[in-house]
């Protein structure tokens, strides 16, 4: 078995016998023609199966650990096909402040169709216990909470949802499996399902929309692979070559990320304009030693609080290299809003209980220079 930083650089690669193209051909079709009555090529239909997109999920497969990975046309794609694995009437315990659009998805999409979800602090594993009833199905939480960076214990939650036969389901959008692995927490414990935006860190360049979920039975990627063609929000072959051109070189990237990251929230800290900075990476951030006893790595994404409203107007209007922009995890570094952005969707009152403020500032680091990062924050600031 090859390290990962192999995996990730071989991905998709010499899937052609034919031409021995290095890079995975772009199969743009629709259907595909069969040899003889009967007979097929192992594929009939793109919705049902595409030669690029196989090429994706086969490298995710490998670099998950997993028994089967599968590609959706966005990381809200990949989530509605995987709530439809439970029923009406089933309930999920699932950790608070997770990405407003999944929020946004169980209230007010799977919740008229008899979907419910109680919410729990990110780092109480007592409440998710406590959460826990007669027709739970499933614990959901993120590796690391957005956007203030929580970290739950994953290992307990996954004992957790063993001794209760539960699913977990990690979403590891910020932390990818370069960092963190979730199938695999040790002593034989793991995620049950792992979930990714990959148009954020895995194909990494802010230019395409995709998602992947990873099984890690094969009794279960059997039934996410029905799904995925029954519900038919699969990922079309160009972004799917988009996303496998990202992950090789997605060691590099975080790595440069993740130093710039930690660079720029030390230099945060030292700012009087500044009253808190989120960022695992830091040595006195409440996540800190708790991600290390799983993850190998703490992430390029930083929140910091600034001391008013007119602060962050100032901030936003003053940056120009780095772009004031959703999304996260390309190699261009974006800042955001939370509460008028991706979380806006919740009620004032549950943000702040949160800590999603009006003057919470969420900065996605990119692969540039740090120094002309500090410098375009620092000239914002100064203003």
């Amino acid at each position: 078995m090859h390290r990962l930083a192999t995996l990730l650089a071989q991905a998709g690669n010499r899937r052609d016998p034919a031409t021995g193209a290095i890079s995975t051909p772009i199969y743009q079709t629709a259907t595909f023609a069969h040899p003889a009555l009967g007979a097929s090529t192992g594929y009939d239909y793109t919705r049902s199966g595409n030669p690029t997109r196989q090429a994706l999920e086969d490298a995710m497969t490998q670099i998950e650990g997993a028994a089967g990975s599968f590609a959706f046309g966005s990381g809200l794609a990949a989530l509605s096909t995987l709530f439809c694995l439970f029923n009406s009437g089933d309930h999920l315990v699932v950790a608070e402040g997770a990405y407003g659009g999944t929020t946004r998805l169980l209230e007010q999409v799977f919740a008229r169709l008899g979907l419910t979800a109680s919410y729990v602090a990110v780092t109480d594993t007592a409440a998710y216990q406590a959460a826990i009833s007669p027709n739970t199905r499933a614990i959901l939480v993120e590796s690391l909470s957005n956007p203030c960076l929580l970290v739950a214990d994953l290992p307990a939650l996954a004992q957790l949802a063993r001794e209760r036969e539960l699913l977990l389901i990690v979403d590891n959008t910020f932390l990818t499996p370069y960092w963190l692995r979730p199938l695999d927490l040790g002593d034989g414990l793991g995620a049950d399902i792992v979930v990714h935006s990959a148009s954020k860190y895995l194909a990494g360049h802010n230019d395409t929309i995709a998602g992947i979920v990873s099984a890690r039975t094969p009794e279960l990627a059997q039934r996410i692979g029905y799904l995925q063609n029954a519900v038919g929000a699969v990922l079309a072959p160009q972004d799917a070559w988009l996303t496998l051109r990202g992950l090789k070189t997605l060691a590099l990237r975080l790595e440069a990320q993740q130093r710039n990251a930690l660079t720029i929230a030390q230099w945060l800290c030292q700012q009087p304009q500044i009253s808190r900075v989120y960022y695992p990476g830091l040595s006195d951030d409440a996540g800190h030693q708790p991600l290390r006893l799983f993850a190998t790595g703490y992430g390029a994404v930083l929140s910091f609080e600034l001391t008013s409203t007119d602060a962050v107007a100032t901030l936003i209007e003053g940056v120009k290299l780095i772009a004031y922009a959703e999304s996260l995890g390309g190699v261009e570094s974006l800042i955001t809003v939370p509460a008028i952005q991706t979380h806006a969707n919740l009620p004032p009152a549950e943000r702040a209980r949160l800590g999603v403020t009006d003057t919470l500032v969420r900065l996605s680091v990119g692969i540039e220079d740090p120094a002309d990062l500090i410098a375009d924050l620092a000239a914002a600031l100064a203003r």
